[in-house]
């Protein structure tokens, strides 16, 4: 029986291939000189605005998914994630996020904001001991 079960799971197990790193990275380009092309469409000032090439983009990405698959690689792999960081870094070097500078409102809204919840929990204490006072009314 034990046999039986043992010869059932290794036939039942997938054989794995081993990933074609140098067939992956030779299909690789092809995908990004696609999106190069078809980035060429969009105005390089809209570069940093994902909806205007979200599509171009979801495209690129599934090219780099198909092709690390033939290769029988697994996706993302260290390999395709270093193309597509090449990529990035080709198209969107200039879309560095501003950092937003926060600063305090006016003093005028702040004690109001501040004070408002401290009056009311103030005014809920009160209500609950004067009405736990007088529970004989209620």
């Amino acid at each position: 029986v034990h046999g039986l079960m043992m010869l059932g799971f290794t036939g039942a197990s997938l054989q794995t291939n081993l990933c074609n790193e140098s067939l992956m990275l030779e299909k690789l380009p092809a995908c990004g000189k696609s999106f190069e092309e078809m980035m060429k469409k969009v105005d390089s000032k809209k570069w940093c605005n994902l909806t205007e090439f979200i599509t171009y983009y979801d495209n690129f990405t599934q090219c780099t998914e198909r092709e690390a698959n033939n290769a029988s690689c697994f996706w993302p792999n260290p390999l395709a994630e270093g193309f597509i960081t090449g990529i990035h870094k080709q198209f969107f070097s200039n879309c560095t996020s501003e950092k937003v500078h926060w600063e305090d409102p006016p003093d005028e809204i702040l004690i109001t904001l501040i004070l408002i919840p401290v009056t009311l929990t103030c005014a809920m204490i009160t209500l609950v001991v004067w009405c736990s006072k007088r529970s004989d009314i209620l």
